[in-house]
């Protein structure tokens, strides 16, 4: 049980009756306090039952309706159609939007790849170029090397054909060499 201060133990002493915890009343409801908890105060909304005169006071009489007459239907039934034929010129704006921006996605895909293939197209005849220059000057430094045989070979015949010693079949395998790489040359 709480303590109460000393103070407060004497004023319950001479005044018994517990004091009225009503915080606030409206017209159709009341608020009390309740005991304060931990996480906060509690309050009571108790609603007052309805009365006779409130309940008079709610239902007012609705204006009376006025008769609808054939231009006024007609008049409703053409701002339908006015709606309706909005609605759909504003779907059909929607479609054709959606329409423009997928051919528009579909052009840039298109151009991109065109744009790829021309790339790769260059890239692969750069390289063609590179490897043809390369093989050409392959084949003429082999070309040279094989005119610089020939000529030490008909160096060699030349100064073999003068010795007295020089042996006829060695002459013709010399020649028939020398042949060989000239067929080699032209090939």
């Amino acid at each position: 049980m709480k303590e109460l201060s000393v103070l407060s133990l004497i004023c319950s002493c001479f005044y018994p009756e517990t004091r009225k915890t009503l915080v606030c009343e409206f017209e159709d409801m009341e608020v009390k306090a309740l005991n304060k908890r931990a996480s906060g105060q509690a309050f009571e909304v108790i609603l007052k039952p309805l009365s006779p005169v409130s309940d008079v006071a709610h239902n007012l009489p609705s204006p009376p309706k006025r008769a609808i007459s054939l231009e006024d239907i007609e008049k409703k039934l053409e701002a339908a159609e006015d709606r309706r034929k909005y609605q759909e010129a504003q779907v059909m704006r929607a479609l054709a939007e959606k329409r423009d921006h997928e051919r528009d996605v579909l052009l840039k895909a298109m151009e991109e790849n065109s744009n790829f293939s021309k790339m790769a197209e260059e890239k692969l005849q750069y390289k063609m170029e590179q490897i043809k220059e390369n093989r050409e000057a392959h084949l003429a430094a082999m070309l040279e090397r094989l005119q610089e045989r020939v000529r030490n070979a008909e160096i060699s015949v030349f100064y073999f054909s003068s010795k007295p010693e020089y042996n006829q079949e060695k002459h013709a395998a010399l020649v028939r060499k020398n042949k060989e790489l000239r067929e080699e040359l032209t090939a």
